[in-house]
């Protein structure tokens, strides 16, 4: 697993298994609570089914970021370009698509997310990928201006009624921010 990022000797970061799931369930559902209770509707307020992070799980797509207490973070990274936000037109195939980013509120932060980022763009790059990219929620102008600070460019806003999330980002596959932002 390619991964030039500098992370504490305390991190372990590994593909999720079987075992990762109640941990990485838990993590999400803490974002999304704390996401809720700062009016942010990115996604479902009492956190993801297993039935909908089994399969990442089961793909090899599900990372988590172990600190040696349990997960630390928490991301999947695969080439699924969801189809009502990214078209022919994107050339989907040119990038990797980050997900289920989650850090736990005890690395708020701390740079992990950042971490994390720079990971799945080297990532991107060494499988030959020109893209790392993302959405999030069209309402969380905070969290885009983040994405924006770490070098991701806004490509557009769907809107669609049936979607919280919708506002595309992406980033030169192997562009990195860590080294000037982590702060473990």
């Amino acid at each position: 697993m390619p991964s030039h990022i500098m992370l504490p000797a305390k991190f372990t970061l590994r593909r999720a298994a079987h075992g990762d799931l109640p941990s990485v369930l838990a993590l999400l559902a803490d974002a999304a609570k704390w996401l809720d209770s700062q009016g942010v509707r990115q996604w479902p307020a009492q956190g993801f089914p297993a039935s909908r992070i089994e399969p990442l799980i089961d793909a090899g797509v599900m990372y988590v970021l172990d600190d040696g207490a349990g997960t630390a973070a928490t991301v999947a990274l695969d080439g699924h370009a969801d189809p009502e936000f990214w078209g022919r037109a994107d050339r989907p195939d040119s990038a990797r698509y980050v997900h289920k980013l989650a850090v736990s509120r005890a690395y708020a932060g701390k740079g992990l997310g950042e971490a994390l980022l720079d990971w799945a763009g080297l990532r991107a790059a060494a499988e030959g990928r020109r893209w790392l990219r993302l959405d999030c929620s069209k309402d969380n102008l905070r969290l885009q201006r983040y994405y924006a600070e770490l070098g991701f460019r806004h490509v557009r806003t769907v809107d669609l009624a049936h979607r919280a999330s919708g506002a595309l980002f992406e980033r030169q596959a192997g562009a990195t921010v860590t080294s000037a932002r982590t702060r473990y």
